[in-house]
């Protein structure tokens, strides 16, 4: 018999992505989203063939009837307090009210549990509803997969291919875990359908250090890149409270000063991921740092 998942944040790049790896493995998925969601990406859902439920996402009973026969509900949602803690709350609500085994939060990231509320902003909301997550009647899974490896070739500033450089803050030989979108949702999807999984999981593609990583770019490019450390951890965390304080930027998910407390937070060690459970799911096919770069610079060629 098939299972039914449902998928909360079904219209973002991630969330599509756990839907159609879902469909890949043979589940029924059904997606909730917002009364006011773009009609386009509606239909695109459609189109996949999953059942579409547009909703209030803020109405408990609108969510609990919505994930009636569903074994796992699946949240991708992004966003800030009023989505990762409000919003999540009443989904988690609604899932425990219609007696659904399993929920599995938006929790993919870093490693947050050592890092201190101050010291990441997004990892606070996450933290915060962690501990009501605790408390409710209902087994759950979170998924930590390190930053998102897309992002080397986008916009975390740790590749600088222009100036043939790798910037890093504190010790080059600090390892740091990425994991590609895909991956992650391959995963994730791997996760939602099996029964067994504990409370935490953690996976990455790569883990690699600034030194590593500057091997890696002079070699796809076959041009020297070289290390540019402009100081240590106590320096960036400073420039962080700078930034935050000339342009505090509440309402943006990534300002600047978000990026750099995640890459601190990296950088440090105490977010880093061990141990790993990518060999849970043997099909996976795992995608390199080194892999992400190749694409990326033969796509600049």
């Amino acid at each position: 018999m098939k299972k039914t998942i449902l998928v909360a944040g079904g219209t973002g790049s991630l969330g599509g992505k756990i839907i159609r790896a879902l469909l890949k493995n043979g589940a029924d998925v059904r997606v909730i989203v917002r009364l006011s969601s773009d009609a386009a990406k509606i239909k695109e859902l459609q189109q996949l063939g999953v059942e579409v439920i547009q909703l209030d996402m803020m109405n408990v009973a609108e969510v609990a009837k919505a994930c009636k026969g569903v074994s796992c509900v699946v949240s991708a949602l992004a966003g800030l307090r009023d989505v990762i803690v409000d919003t999540q709350k009443v989904l988690l609500d609604g899932a425990v009210a219609a007696g659904v085994k399993w929920f599995i939060p938006s929790d993919f990231s870093a490693d947050f549990t050592n890092i201190q509320p101050e010291e990441n902003r997004n990892f606070a909301l996450r933290k915060e509803f962690k501990t009501y997550l605790d408390k409710a009647p209902i087994a759950a899974t979170t998924i930590f997969n390190g930053a998102f490896a897309e992002l080397l070739t986008g916009n975390m500033p740790l590749i600088l291919f222009k100036q043939k450089r790798i910037l890093y803050w504190g010790d080059a030989d600090q390892r740091m875990d990425f994991t590609t979108m895909d991956n992650t949702a391959e995963f994730t999807a791997h996760a939602a359908l099996d029964d067994t999984t504990p409370r935490v999981l953690k996976i990455a593609g790569s883990e690699i250090s600034a030194r590593e990583l500057r091997a890696v770019a002079s070699e796809v490019t076959g041009e020297e890149f070289r290390l540019f450390r402009p100081g240590g951890l106590g320096l960036l965390e400073v420039i962080i409270k700078i930034a935050r304080l000339i342009s505090p930027a509440k309402d943006e998910l990534y300002p600047a000063w978000q990026g750099m407390q995640y890459f601190h937070n990296m950088l440090s060690g105490r977010a880093k991921l061990q141990p790993l459970d990518n060999k849970r799911y043997p099909g996976i096919r795992w995608t390199s740092v080194k892999d992400v770069v190749k694409e990326h610079v033969a796509k600049s060629k």
